[in-house]
């Protein structure tokens, strides 16, 4: 039998589900799976494989140039949906760009989307991730009113601090770009236009706070009050919704209203603003709700948001503000106003999406041939189930809408709420300053996932998780396996994998096969239908399996007994740590890599 080495797994690709659930069979059953040969492993295994708390190596990761990417997830060609290919569209949510990110907003977000779209690539699906910062709009304004600068700075500092972070959290973005680019303004004048030509917009005389202390009319975002819906009474509720109870506000709606700058109580005064009829286009929006919440299995938190949306009654919403950072609006009546935030922030899926590639309608007018997926949190869910597909719906064009949705819950932090405005948490900018490294970071949020309930953040959690789960499970079974075949001969295997012959009738390793065969099917549909903290668990599950495997076994007693059973046993289990990259790369590909 001939030799060669062991492919990094990120080369493999699974082509097909019936290819994903037998590669355990291929990878513990069949020797010649790895090689017609004896197979040299090159890396030294020494205790460093073994995670630590605080192994730099485990956090080593190689940055290409472009955003958040990795090398080879991002050719200089750009990908364009293939024909007879699985075409997937994904995005996160966009980050505001006046603060640095939290680990809620990380798991929340760019990181959930990260790891399926790595599992994507691993399946030989054509998928492209298109995520940026949201740059538009007041809360930009109100944080260059604090540090006493212009809206582009405050966006260029940000969107560079962003950008780090999500660099430092190996987060392999296809594009990420920003919203206040030239392509952002020309696709969102082209949307209004035509909802315009189609008649869904009208306009309206509404009452808005103006401070006279700012001599200002304040946009929703400045102003603060008490929330009005029964049993929230939330006292920090923001003018367009309450982070508490998640409603969607209009200011005036507020009890007990200021103004965030100066913290005096506004007037109300009339102006004239522009509305999506959002109830004349119910029927359609219904229609799409209906049929893709089901056949894209929308997480549930999705559906009880979107469906309690719309039962208390969809109502005009202005698409319109009062600022001069944003979108113009391309009409000479409105032309002193920009479009509302939460108009133009979706379509930044679009834009950015333009910047990848010239061909962009590619993607985003080509239902036929392209799901797509889009990751946020729950506060972000109506914006992106009524909203943003009420918006493509009305301009009568081919759109490619949402299929799938998956919202996180909230990760709050020990006692209390992750607060980017008062500072409370970890944020992205601190991480490294922890030295743990990434793949750490990474594996605790995503088994702390909040998917169906809020989740806590504890420091005392986070080191508990890495000794029984990472170190204990994960690297305890991958160190005894590599050390053991890497000391010399007499003691080990002086770092050959052992061919071994009947396998199949092992009995041990066939009942090991069967398990993991089982886990492998289950860890293809977790990750189908994103659940991703189900797929991860799964992956630890196979790993305990192996650790079983070998205390069962009595591998060093064998070697010194029976060398033909030892050397299948040895050679099912580097098999298993081969497995075990390919499974767990979506979630820590740098640690696979090693």
């Amino acid at each position: 039998m001939a030799g060669s080495r062991i492919d990094s797994p990120t080369h493999s690709t699974w082509t097909d589900r019936q290819k994903a659930c037998q590669m355990s069979t291929l990878f513990i059953l069949h020797p010649v799976f790895f090689s017609p040969s004896k197979t040299k492993i090159y890396r030294n295994p020494q205790p460093t494989l073994a995670l630590s708390l605080r192994s730099s190596n485990m956090g080593d990761h190689e940055e290409d140039d472009r955003d958040g990417g990795e090398q080879g997830c991002c050719p200089n060609a750009p990908k364009l949906p293939i024909q007879g290919k699985r075409n997937i569209l994904i995005t996160s949510a966009l980050p505001y760009v006046n603060n640095v990110p939290h680990l809620g907003n990380i798991i929340g977000c760019v990181l959930s989307a990260d790891v399926f779209a790595r599992y994507c690539r691993l399946r030989g699906y054509n998928a492209i991730y298109i995520c940026g910062t949201d740059e538009y709009g007041t809360a930009t304004e109100t944080k260059a009113l604090e540090e006493n600068c212009t809206p582009q700075q405050i966006c260029d500092k940000y969107h560079a601090i962003h950008k780090e972070v999500y660099n430092w959290f190996n987060i392999s973005f296809d594009e990420f770009g920003r919203t206040s680019t030239p392509q952002q303004t020309d696709i969102c004048q082209a949307i209004f236009k035509k909802l315009m030509e189609d008649n869904w917009l009208s306009e309206s005389m509404i009452q808005q706070f103006y401070c006279e202390t700012c001599s200002r009319f304040l946009a929703d975002r400045l102003v603060e009050g008490t929330c009005p819906f029964p049993n929230c009474n939330n006292d920090s509720a923001r003018g367009d919704q309450c982070d508490k109870c998640c409603q969607l506000l209009n200011p005036t709606e507020l009890k007990d209203p200021r103004c965030k700058v100066c913290r005096k109580t506004p007037q109300i005064r009339d102006t004239n603003h522009l509305f999506l009829e959002l109830p004349m286009l119910k029927d359609k929006l219904e229609e799409y709700i209906n049929n893709m919440s089901v056949a894209g299995s929308w997480s549930q938190n999705a559906i009880q948001t979107t469906y309690s949306w719309l039962k208390g009654g969809l109502k005009p919403r202005c698409i319109t503000r009062d600022l001069k950072w944003g979108v113009p609006v391309p009409h000479e009546k409105f032309k002193d106003k920009v479009f509302y935030v939460w108009f133009d922030a979706p379509i930044g899926y679009v834009s950015i999406t333009s910047c990848y590639t010239l061909d962009w309608e590619k993607w985003w007018k080509n239902p036929e041939n392209v799901e797509l997926y889009q990751f946020m949190g729950k506060d972000n869910v109506p914006f992106h189930t009524v909203m943003f597909p009420s918006t493509l719906i009305g301009t009568g064009e081919n759109w490619t809408l949402m299929k799938s949705i998956s919202v996180t819950e909230y990760l709050n932090y020990e006692t209390g709420k992750f607060s980017k405005s008062r500072g409370i948490g970890v944020f992205g900018n601190d991480v490294k300053d922890t030295n743990i490294p990434p793949e750490v970071w990474r594996y605790y949020l995503l088994t702390n996932r909040p998917e169906v309930s809020d989740t806590l953040f504890t420091w005392v959690d986070l080191q508990a998780k890495l000794n029984t789960e990472l170190l204990n499970n994960l690297g305890n079974f991958i160190n005894r396996v590599l050390s053991f075949i890497a000391k010399p001969p007499g003691l080990g295997y002086g770092s050959i994998i052992p061919d071994a012959q009947g396998v199949e009738s092992h009995l041990l390793t066939k009942s090991l096969a069967e398990k993991v065969g089982d886990y492998v099917e289950q860890y293809v549909e977790a990750m189908e239908k994103v659940k991703l903290k189900q797929a991860l668990k799964i992956g630890m599950s196979i790993s305990s399996e192996g650790n079983a495997y070998l205390q069962e076994s009595q591998f060093w007693k064998l070697y010194k007994e029976n060398q033909a059973s030892c050397s299948a046993v040895m050679r099912t289990s580097v098999g298993l740590v081969y497995l075990l990259a390919c499974l767990l790369e979506p979630f820590m590909p740098s640690f696979s890599l090693k």
